[in-house]
């Protein structure tokens, strides 16, 4: 499997290695237990900076994807196939949608939501 970034797209390059990794799962070129390559190794081959690796790592990791097992790697989780199947930008923007909505049908306006929106982030840890 070999991994192209596209440093031309809009889309963020660590949107570009999570959908890659997926898709190579998905089409069954990474099956559960493959090894990945590390994170320095896989900035180095791409020519970039290793936070964008281990941040696509890191969600990769959330969503069991991807398992890291100490000083012995990374490699395609067990449920790998499954997981890979959810998009968890796509449902996060699916959620937020429906509660934008439901504001607006109740007349919210736009700034409204939107301080309530920081509101909410900044009471649940958020930035």
């Amino acid at each position: 499997m070999e991994i192209k970034v596209d440093i031309d797209s809009p889309e963020p390059l660590f949107a570009q290695l999570i959908e890659q990794i997926k898709d190579a799962v998905k089409d069954g070129y990474l099956k559960p237990g493959d090894a990945l390559p590390s994170i320095r190794q896989l900035a180095n081959d791409l020519e970039l900076n290793n936070k964008t690796v281990a941040k696509a790592y890191r969600l990769l990791e959330r969503d069991s994807v991807i398992q890291t097992k100490g000083y012995r790697g990374t490699f395609i989780h067990p449920a790998a196939l499954e997981n890979s199947k959810t998009d968890m930008s796509a449902w996060v923007l699916e959620q937020i949608t429906a509660t934008v909505t439901a504001c607006r049908t109740e007349g919210a306006t736009d700034s409204e939501i939107r301080i309530a929106f920081g509101h909410a982030m900044q009471a649940h840890g958020g930035g």
